[in-house]
């Protein structure tokens, strides 16, 4: 399990920031959006619910369209087997006020979810993911990216 943290300015844009860094493995999944602040433009994109429940191809087609600011959300992704009602059989994770992304080792707050990524507050981005090699790419394709451990042990000697 690994995670990365980016603070860099607007890249809570996810297709163009996030999905395009990580190669469009997004489609891959069905995700589960919660805890959502977002600013869609053209699309008709339901950013008012307590939780969306969308396929990676549904959520590439809309964000292709209009790749709008996400402010606050978490993006809970799951293998393709998995249904919503499994899913839903949690309570629905969340990003803003959550203590266990400042925490190692690294982990994915929903018990079913194969990654996270969390855009927070219109000021960074996080990625965690059981696949390492999703968060590699993540910081590859974005130099200033941090490992989330490693920052999340620089806020513990602070």
């Amino acid at each position: 399990m690994k995670g990365a943290i980016l603070f860099e300015e607007w890249n809570t844009f996810m297709k163009q920031q996030v999905f395009d860094s990580i190669h469009n493995v997004q489609r891959d999944y069905n995700w589960l959006i919660t805890d959502i602040y977002a600013f869609p433009g053209r699309s008709n994109f339901d950013y008012k619910s307590p939780y969306v429940w969308i396929s990676g191809d549904e959520l590439t087609d809309i964000l292709a369209e209009d790749d709008f600011q996400w402010v606050f959300a978490l993006f809970s992704g799951f293998t393709k087997d998995i249904t919503k009602e499994e899913v839903l059989q949690y309570d629905l994770p969340y990003a803003d006020c959550y203590g266990g992304f400042w925490k190692n080792p690294v982990t994915i707050q929903h018990p079913m979810a194969v990654i996270e990524i969390a855009p927070f507050d219109a000021e960074f981005v996080l990625v965690i993911s059981a696949d390492d090699k999703i968060v590699e790419d993540f910081m590859k394709s974005k130099p200033l990216a941090e490992d989330l451990e490693t920052y999340n042990n620089s806020l513990d000697k602070s």
